[in-house]
């Protein structure tokens, strides 16, 4: 951690805006942890830590720490947008299960050489792909498939 702080303060700076404590704060807490969040899962984490960062605060600043590309949306569910850091780590995508939340993520070079072979065959210079696979996770199948044999 502190890379991160640094790559935004220099943002900010030659964006003209002023830097602020509760800025750095809210990025902490978004680090501090590498799980995907929502506005509310990150306002009650610093709540829980004695922070007085307001949930207005996180709003406003959420689509400066994107543009800085610390963070970046990665799905809308149940009313909220999710997001998670993506600073330091590799480009990967998303298998998510809807029964019970879990997501995990994967990389597959497969999925590189389709999208070399779509920018070949549609003449597009692809910047970035990104896959959410939804689904269920085995546990998820386990306990239908307990639930199915007692009826």
């Amino acid at each position: 951690m502190g890379n991160e702080i640094a790559l935004f303060r220099s943002f900010i700076s030659k964006k003209g805006l002023r830097n602020t404590p509760e800025r750095e704060e809210i990025i902490k807490e978004i680090f501090s942890s590498h799980d995907h969040f929502d506005v509310d899962e990150l306002y009650l984490r610093l709540r829980q830590k004695g922070s007085r960062v307001s949930k207005a605060s996180i709003y406003r600043n959420i689509p400066l720490i994107m543009e800085s590309c610390l963070i970046r949306e990665v799905w809308h569910e149940d009313g909220h947008m999710h997001y998670e850091h993506i600073y330091g780590h590799g480009h990967h995508c998303h298998l998510r299960c809807i029964q019970c939340g879990k997501v995990i993520e994967f990389v597959d070079q497969d999925l590189f050489e389709i999208e070399k072979r779509l920018g070949t065959k549609y003449d597009f210079e692809i910047l970035e792909h990104r896959l959410d696979v939804i689904g269920y996770c085995s546990e998820c199948r386990q306990h239908a498939a307990a639930a199915g044999d007692r009826s």
